[in-house]
C-alpha cells in the first residue's frame, strides 16, 4: 500500500511539473517567481528538519521529498521562460525578509521541531505574492489542472505519512492549495460575469 501511494504521489508531481512547464513555455500562465522561490527554501528546510526530528526515510514523507524536486524545477523554469510580471517586486522582497528571519532562527536555535512549524508559516507566506497579484490584476494567473493536482497529492500522502511533521506538512498543503483554488475560481466567475455584462 505504501509503495503504491508513493508511486501515485510521485506520478502526480511529475504531471504537475510537466504541465506547469508546458503552460509556462507557451505563455498560458504567469506564475509568481517569489512564491516558487519561497517554496524551494521552505520545502528544503522542512524536509531537512523532518529527517533531523526522527529516524525517518524518504518514503515516510514522500510528499515533502517530491515537492522539493517539483518546486526547485518550477522556479528554474520561471527564471527561464517567465515574463516580467513574474519577477520579484517590493511586496515580494518584504515577504522574503520574513522568510529570511525564520531561516536565521533555525540556524541559531537548531530547534528542528519549532523550525519545521515555522517553515509551514513560510509556506503560507509563499502564497501572498500570487494572491496579491491576482487581486491587483483581477486575473487568474495560474492553471486549475495544476492546483487541483496539488490539492489531491497531500490528501493521498496522509495515508502513508509517518510522524506529526509529515501530517502537518500535508494538511497545510491541502488547506493552502484549496484556498488558492477558491480565489482562482472566484476571479474566473467575476471576470465571466463582467464579460457577459459588456456583451449585453
Amino acid at each position: 500500500m505504501k509503495l503504491m501511494i508513493n508511486i501515485i504521489i510521485s506520478g502526480i508531481n511529475i504531471f504537475i511539473l510537466s504541465r506547469y512547464i508546458y503552460l509556462l513555455y507557451h505563455k498560458k500562465i504567469s506564475p509568481s517567481l517569489a512564491m516558487w522561490t519561497f517554496f524551494s527554501l521552505a520545502v528544503g528546510i522542512s524536509l531537512f528538519t523532518y529527517f533531523a526530528d526522527g529516524d525517518y526515510n524518504i518514503s515516510d514523507n514522500i510528499l515533502n521529498f517530491t515537492d522539493l524536486i517539483l518546486v526547485v524545477n518550477v522556479s528554474i523554469a520561471i527564471l527561464i521562460w517567465g515574463d516580467k510580471t513574474t519577477q520579484f517586486n517590493t511586496f515580494d522582497l518584504g515577504c522574503l525578509a520574513v522568510v529570511a528571519s525564520i531561516i536565521v532562527f533555525w540556524a541559531v536555535s537548531n530547534n528542528h521541531i519549532i523550525t519545521n512549524f515555522s517553515v509551514q508559516s513560510i509556506m503560507v507566506i509563499s502564497y501572498f505574492p500570487v494572491v496579491k497579484r491576482m487581486i491587483n490584476q483581477k486575473k487568474n494567473t495560474e492553471a486549475f489542472s495544476v492546483w487541483i493536482a496539488l490539492l489531491l497529492a497531500p490528501c493521498i500522502s496522509l495515508i502513508s505519512s509517518k510522524g506529526l511533521l509529515a501530517s502537518v506538512y500535508a494538511i497545510r498543503a491541502f488547506l493552502c492549495a484549496g484556498t488558492l483554488l477558491i480565489l482562482m475560481l472566484r476571479i474566473e466567475i467575476l471576470n465571466r460575469k463582467q464579460e457577459a455584462f459588456k456583451e449585453k
